[in-house]
């Protein structure tokens, strides 16, 4: 198994840079491939900023890499549930994934308001400002 980078991911995905994305390509059809969690988040981000990705473009993109048997995650229910939070219910996807993964536990703390709002129904972890 190899782990890839960021820009790996955004290569395959995005197609813009013809001889990566051939690179990258190679890479996914001859590899096991672990996609770390922070590539995750990353992407998502370049893919939203640099590219102007709708998020329905960026879940549908993710999506379909993680559909591919040979790509794993480290923490893949997780990664799967921020998903879903992310066009389902509008949480941005960075919060998504920090509240998946805190879902073994009991509150996450933060002083976005916004995260506090729209995760008041989604999932075990409460979100709550500090006392």
């Amino acid at each position: 198994m190899i782990a890839v980078d960021t820009n790996i991911v955004v290569r395959l995905l995005v197609a813009d840079d013809p001889l990566q994305h051939a690179a990258s390509t190679r890479l996914f059809q001859e590899h096991e491939v672990l996609v770390p969690d922070t590539v995750v988040l990353e992407t998502e981000w370049v893919l939203r900023f640099a590219y102007r990705f709708e998020p329905a473009q960026v879940v549908r993109g993710l999506r379909g890499l993680f559909g591919l048997p040979n790509v794993h995650t480290a923490q893949a229910a997780a990664v799967a549930q921020a998903l879903r939070w992310h066009e389902a219910d509008g949480l941005d996807f960075a919060d998504a994934l920090h509240l998946a993964q805190c879902q073994h536990l009991d509150t996450l703390k933060t002083f976005d308001r916004k995260f506090i709002q729209r995760a008041a129904a989604l999932g075990a972890c409460r979100v709550e400002a500090p006392q």
